[in-house]
């Protein structure tokens, strides 16, 4: 039987990470880098047996590789703090990584908004590749959105994670702030530039793809105020990138 590490990045993840460490409490390592945690985040992860490590935040690939490159296992296995594996899912995981069919297998993701399962708007069965051979991948050093990438075979697992993604509107427009301002500088880095057409038409496309064409329609009022929050999100990075090119003094 292949051993698996689990590697988590945290942040005040007092209210999710007991229930995230529950569901891999299985794993043979379990990996924690904690970036200034204030509440009982890394106390406890310590009480499930995880190797906690105070890192300084560089990014969130660039974090989960850090975290990653101490895993003593061949095989990891990456989840966010507001992830839970169920019990389906660890067999097959564990399976997997056993028989040895790919070097990274792609888990889909049952996404919650509030209560709410979301069936549609792009939200299911959004698959990442999660589970992978530390040597043969690695994720992308973005500052935001970042994924695996393997030189090697990937196959798709047939089980998902359940995701609880926002906890509320309150709780999205809190954390778009932040991603829309990292994808913000992550753009103009890049030389990318925003105009008119970027900030008048870039967000109202946004909420055509997700609630029309993506069918959030179908899940009713949380589809169209997911749909909205995002094209919200798309005026405030696009916004941010046009702050940033016109008043340089802006950039952080």
């Amino acid at each position: 039987m292949e051993k698996i590490s689990v590697t988590i990045i945290t942040l005040n993840e007092e209210g999710n990470i007991r229930d995230c460490l529950e569901s891999v409490r299985w794993a043979d390592e379990i990996l924690v880098s904690d970036s200034g945690s204030v509440d009982k985040t890394a106390e406890i992860c310590r009480e499930y047996g995880a190797k906690v490590f105070s890192d300084k935040w560089l990014g969130f690939g660039k974090q989960k590789n850090q975290i990653a490159g101490r895993a003593k296992n061949d095989w990891v296995l990456n989840i966010d703090a507001d992830e839970r594996v169920t019990p389906v899912l660890k067999d097959e995981i564990s399976k997997a990584a056993a028989t040895g069919g790919a070097d990274g297998y792609y888990i889909a993701r049952k996404n919650y908004f509030g209560d709410r399962w979301i069936r549609h708007c792009g939200w299911y069965p959004d698959y990442n590749l999660r589970l992978y051979r530390k040597d043969k991948g690695a994720f992308s050093e973005r500052s935001v959105h970042e994924a695996v990438e393997l030189k090697g075979k990937k196959a798709h697992l047939k089980n998902h994670f359940v995701h609880h993604t926002y906890k509320d509107v309150g709780d999205y427009l809190e954390r778009m702030q932040r991603y829309s301002a990292l994808a913000a500088k992550e753009m103009f880095d890049n030389g990318r530039k925003a105009g008119i057409t970027d900030i008048l038409l870039r967000p109202f496309f946004t909420f055509f793809k997700m609630f029309v064409i993506k069918g959030g329609f179908l899940d009713g009022a949380a589809g169209a105020i997911l749909s909205f929050l995002y094209a919200a999100y798309t005026l405030s990075k696009y916004a941010k990138l046009w702050e940033m090119q016109n008043n340089p003094g802006k950039v952080p």
